[in-house]
């Protein structure tokens, strides 16, 4: 049984209330009726707050701030605040750009508590340690590789198609849980004269600015676009990809989101399901002027007919995560409720292309090829999480489709699109990669790792016509491009490109999970712990590794690795299966293993035991770490190939082989065994599983004034057959993440998570619980997480503000007493805000008491100046009632001087919040100082 805490609900009130209401202009400052707890600088109970960090409010009414020196550019990655190691919460952008914040609730922050704020792993709070004192081994730069072979095919190679380009602007649409309808809008590129239908790719950009202001820097999120600015065109950035695979004949459209972007704030799972119901609005567009090609717009009907059975999905950041959810809805449709399309599938997706992707849901589309792009140096999504769109795949569904990961070293984040890119964007635009000293060895511009914007978008537009070329043309000759084999297409220029895969002709053979047995130099490791002597990479490592980016909990069961360290050669490592594996018909052991960035010459010699005892050596690889630095996610795995033929020979029985030995030839090193397959050449065709689809939704209730309720997660199960999830749900009082495995069928209710709520007539926060879930086994998630939100449906008391003492001599207090009608539940805080006098002399900083100005300012002014100027736009005083409790006292405490001055006053407001969070002004209130006699 789920109870709720006053905690959950404070911290999902406030969220709201900073949604809606305007943020301050300066870390130091809140908005009017914010009582400000704590200066920048200053302490926070037993904790000294680093610098641009604040604590607001008071009780169940705190926040945490932190505000930036200089505006965040809007972007793809969260924003998280991070107390030591512990995800804390995801903070609410403010208008300025500049701050975030996040309800406290009950989170204790206590002396030695580590603040971070991080955006895809990356900390924007702090500059990152010198590289002298977090070094990794030799210089990258000084380590070139000898470059790969060229592959027989270069995608890269324009077709003999003549291209024409156009566009079109359809009539907005509404989607669920966006107020403001989303613009249908696309620019196509399309052969001109190809033969029959043709194939398709259609494009969606990422998270950006979605307005802007021509002819300056000025960009927003704001939607739909104030008058005097213009949407940004960031569907209009991926023309030379698009102009590529025209020419080559695929009829190509780049959609515009920047409804979805500005207003994704307000979705649990960041805009990833109205991501998919756009695409799919469009290409249901495509299969009307496809059965009726006259009522087309004009820039569909210049090009070639489209055969929308052969769909290719290409998306960037936020955009590639909503590519892959629009394949899994192809398969097996989402809820109606949440969805924007709910008409029949008349397409067929034959694969994904992420760029630099998100994936905040975890849930790749097992049974659709991908090929999923990481830029080396993203400053992004500095985690490289899409890395999970193929490391998540495994052993979900049947493993034919193939998934590959493709690392471009020295590549950012928003060059892949011009729009994003400096001196091609018609709005401002910047490197997203950034070093606080300017000098990253790997990605500073002009370095010998570092790629410019054309060599990075050659890159991309060959490799997206790769993607095209195997997965919807079926062209096997370019999957050595994608799948570990070792090759690079000339059209890439420069570029070092390096790949690995799993799924296609491969059979699983070493996956490590709880069920194999790790000896020798060799340990099970955990991908995500809070434990360091569980996790596979250390925290104070410098730098980070994609395989091993962390998701909503600290600590993720299910997922493993195995960590390899010796100090001396002929340490091996074995790694047993619970039970014999079979690799009969592979060609291959491939084996997925990561080195530490900048290490060359790791070697190790690979042998096998089958269930007899019978052991053969395989042969020796060799794996060089890739270029990377503390700000980088270098730690990624390279693929390598040893052939069995060596086992064949030996008479091992290749149908029962139980065991993988790793024994390094080095005197000292490290490793990671991310995973083992036999592998062969070719790329089988793909039948989707019958995969049941797990769905868990948000019920929103109301208290109610008396009694106890019972309600339940909503979670909805459809599609086909059995399967297994991992189901996350936090302690209700302590935020401590519990999971367990889940067997689940359509139609029954096998997550089943009653959640009690407890009616009263007194007014207080709404009441949240969260519960997330992942695939593990012949499943496929659409919405990973819900929960259940009990409304407050009593109404806030009455403010009333009387005074105590407001004409008081010189030295004395002024005081005034703030009452409620009722008693609430809840804090109810507010705040006063100073005003200019009407007429005569205003108190100043000078004629109150200094302790009590550094406690509410940070600083005493000097020189001093009236009340109502005092701080970055004047001087707030807290008011917190505490709950159970009716009334509070405030005061001005005033100091008494020799100096000869006329009678002196202050003016002021009472600001409170109604029970939408908006803020009500209350009643204005004077005080009086005058001279002692």
């Amino acid at each position: 049984m789920i109870r709720v805490t006053r905690a959950a609900a404070t911290a999902a009130a406030l969220l709201a209330l900073a949604a809606v209401s305007p943020g301050p202009a300066y870390a130091a400052q809140p908005a009017p009726g914010e009582p400000p707890t704590t200066s920048p600088g200053s302490r926070y109970g037993g904790l000294a707050l680093p610098e641009g960090w604040t604590v607001t409010g008071a009780g169940a009414g705190r926040q945490l701030v932190w505000t930036s020196p200089e505006p965040v550019p809007m972007g793809d990655a969260r924003v998280e605040f991070h107390a030591d190691d512990r995800l804390i919460g995801r903070p609410v952008p403010q208008p300025d750009g500049r701050a975030f914040r996040l309800a406290l609730g009950a989170t204790r922050l206590d002396e030695g508590t580590r603040l971070s704020v991080t955006a895809g792993g990356r900390r924007l709070d702090a500059a990152a340690p010198s590289s002298a004192a977090r070094a990794l081994p030799p210089t990258p730069a000084a380590l070139p590789e000898t470059p790969l072979p060229a592959n027989a095919v270069d995608p890269g190679t324009p077709g003999r198609y003549r291209t024409v380009s156009g566009s079109y602007d359809l009539d907005s649409v509404r989607l669920p849980g966006y107020p403001e309808p989303i613009e249908m809008r696309a620019v196509v590129v399309g052969p001109a004269g190809a033969p029959g239908k043709r194939p398709v790719a259609l494009f969606l950009h990422g998270r950006h600015a979605t307005c802007y202001v021509p002819g300056t820097d000025e960009m927003n999120g704001a939607w739909p676009c104030a008058e005097g600015t213009q949407p940004l065109p960031s569907h209009e950035g991926y023309l030379r990809a698009q102009r590529l695979l025209a020419s080559q004949g695929y009829v190509t459209f780049s959609i515009s989101a920047n409804g979805v972007n500005g207003q994704d704030h307000r979705v649990e799972d960041a805009g990833a399901q109205a991501r998919s119901s756009l695409v799919r609005l469009h290409l249901a567009r495509w299969a009307d002027w496809s059965a009726h090609r006259a009522t087309a717009p004009a820039a569909v009907r210049a090009t070639s007919p489209a055969d929308l059975s052969r769909v290719l999905l290409v998306g960037h950041s936020r955009g590639g995560e909503g590519v892959n959810r629009a394949a899994v809805d192809s398969l097996t449709p989402p809820p109606a409720d949440q969805d924007g399309y709910r008409g029949p599938v008349r397409w067929t997706i034959r694969g994904t292309v992420p760029i630099g992707p998100t994936i905040f849901g975890r849930n790749p589309a097992p049974d659709v090829p991908s090929m999923t792009v990481l830029p080396g140096c993203d400053g992004d999504v500095f985690d490289l999480q899409g890395q999970n769109l193929v490391d998540g795949t495994r052993g979900v569904s049947r493993g034919t489709a193939l998934h590959s990961a493709v690392y471009v070293v020295g590549a950012n984040h928003n060059y892949f699109n011009s729009e994003w890119t400096p001196g091609q964007a018609k709005a401002a635009a910047f490197d997203d990669f950034s070093s606080d000293d300017g000098t990253d060895p790997v990605c500073s511009p002009g370095t010998a790792t570092r790629l410019t914007a054309a060599q990075q978008q050659a890159a991309g537009a060959t490799y997206i016509a790769a993607a095209a070329r195997l997965f919807v043309g079926g062209d096997d000759r370019v999957r050595p491009l994608l799948d570990g084999t070792g090759r690079r297409a000339p059209s890439a220029g420069p570029a070092r490109v390096l790949t690995h895969a799993v799924g296609g002709h491969r059979t699983p053979a070493f996956l490590p999970d709880s069920g194999v047995a790790v000896s020798g130099s060799g340990r099970l490791c955990a991908q995500v712990d809070a434990d360091a002597t569980r996790s596979c990479l250390s925290p104070e490592t410098a730098g980070r590794s994609p395989h091993f980016a962390s998701w909503e909990s600290s600590t993720e069961p299910g997922r493993d690795a195995v960590a390899l360290e010796w100090t001396a050669p002929g340490s091996p490592a074995t790694v047993r299966a619970a039970r014999p594996v079979s690799l009969a018909g592979s060609n291959a052991l491939a084996l997925r293993l990561i080195v530490p960035p900048g290490s060359t010459g790791t070697t190790l010699d690979v042998a096998v035991t089958d269930s007899s005892g019978r052991r053969a050596a395989l042969g020796r690889t060799r794996v060089d770490g890739l270029p990377g630095t503390e700000r980088t996610a270098s730690y990624w795995a390279r693929e390598v190939r040893v052939p069995l033929s060596v086992a064949a020979r030996a008479g091992l029985d290749l149908k029962r082989i139980t065991a993988l030995e790793l024994t390094p030839g080095g005197g000292t090193g490290r490793a990671w065994l991310m995973d083992a397959w036999g592998w062969r050449p070719g790329t089988p065709a793909v039948r989707p599983a019958a995969l049941a689809r797990v769905d868990i939704g948000r019920l929103t209730v109301k208290e109610g004034d008396s009694g106890v309720r019972t309600y339940r997660v909503p979670v909805r199960v459809s599609g086909h057959g059995s399967g297994q999830v991992r189901l996350f749900v936090p302690h209700p009082d302590t935020g401590d993440v519990t999971s367990r495995l889940v067997t689940v069928r359509p139609g029954r209710h096998d997550i089943d998570l009653p959640v009690e709520v407890r009616g009263n007539t007194r007014h207080g926060y709404e009441l949240r619980h969260d519960a997330y879930v992942k695939a593990v086994r012949g499943t496929v998630i659409g919405s990973h997480r819900g929960g259940v939100t009990a409304l407050d449906d009593d109404a806030m008391p009455t403010v009333t503000l009387t005074p105590v003492s407001d004409d008081v001599t010189e030295g004395a207090r002024l005081s005034w007493r703030v009452s409620l009608s009722a008693a609430a539940d809840i804090d109810v805080f507010g705040g006063v805000s100073f005003l200019p006098v009407a007429g005569g002399a205003e108190l100043s900083t000078a004629d109150v008491d200094p302790a009590w100005l550094e406690e509410q300012l940070g600083h005493v002014p000097d020189p001093a100046v009236s009340l109502s100027e005092a701080g970055k736009g004047g001087l707030g005083l807290g008011v917190t009632v505490p709950a159970g409790q009716t009334a509070t006292e405030i005061g001005v405490p005033t100091v008494r001087d020799d100096a000869a001055e006329p009678t002196e006053s202050l003016r002021a407001v009472l600001t409170t919040y109604d029970g939408s969070w908006e803020p009500v002004p209350g009643p204005e209130f004077t005080g009086t100082v005058r001279e002692v006699p």
